[in-house]
């Protein structure tokens, strides 16, 4: 049996590529993640480790998950650019449903399975919004949480495509309360796609790091569709098959 890589991290990158998503957003998306981990600010992060070393890796998921980079190991500029290339080689957009629920418990599950042994592991999980597949959402939180694990959150406020008939307001409010979790655990939502680039960038050098920080503020209000509900995507979907199935 080979010998555990230690490193100071074990990242698993989630981003939500549901129907809900435009292709516009699903590039963006890469695009975004590329342009953090080319940045100064990522790498001097990576040198404040104690070993100087993280593993990455990213995986897109909706009902289901697909792996775009596996597990690397990444200690310098090259490697952060050679990770940064292989999510823009290729681009395969999907049409399917959220199951954040399934992506954590796939991350949870990928970090235990591969050969690197972090002094900490995190999920960072982005998508625009609830859940609305798979197991409930705070029992698999709750599951990833008793392995140590800790749940970043990257909810994205944005309005786009088929994702107005899913829109949740106050979703970085769901994100808090149903999917987020574990010591220093955070939320940053993306107002805009102009910003997504920068909320990355932070939010990678914030894990890397390992400072805990709070939660940013936002301006939402609270709607009809309640976002302190951890079923309230059961129940758009809900709603949703109903209006689609009357005559």
């Amino acid at each position: 049996m080979s010998r555990e890589i230690e490193v100071d991290l074990e990242l698993a990158l989630m981003v939500d590529v549901s129907r809900s998503m435009s292709e516009r957003e699903l590039e963006i998306q890469r695009r975004g993640y590329a342009e953090a981990l080319r940045s100064p600010e990522v790498f001097t992060a990576i040198q404040s480790g104690l070993l100087q070393r993280v593993a990455l890796t990213y995986i897109e998921w909706a009902g289901t998950q697909e792996v775009v980079v596996s597990w690397r190991l990444v200690e310098t500029r090259a490697d952060l650019h050679a990770f940064a290339d292989a999510l823009t080689a290729r681009f395969n957009p999907a049409l399917r449903r959220t199951a954040i629920s399934e992506a954590l418990i796939y991350g949870a599950n990928s970090l235990e399975g591969n050969i690197y042994k972090g002094l900490r592991q995190v999920i960072d999980i982005s998508g625009d919004g609830p859940n609305n597949e798979g197991r409930g959402v705070e029992r698999a939180r709750d599951a990833v949480l008793a392995r140590g694990v800790v749940i970043n959150g990257l909810p994205l406020l944005t309005r786009e495509g088929m994702g107005q008939a899913w829109h949740l307001e106050g979703l970085d409010i769901y994100y808090r309360n149903c999917v987020i979790g574990g010591p220093g655990a955070f939320v940053i939502p993306v107002l805009d796609w102009g910003d997504f680039g920068d909320a990355v960038r932070r939010k990678l050098v914030l894990e890397l790091v390992g400072t805990p920080q709070t939660v940013l503020p936002t301006q939402v209000q609270f709607a009809p569709r309640d976002p302190a509900d951890c079923q309230v995507g059961e129940k758009i979907w809900r709603e949703l098959r109903r209006y689609w199935d009357e005559p």
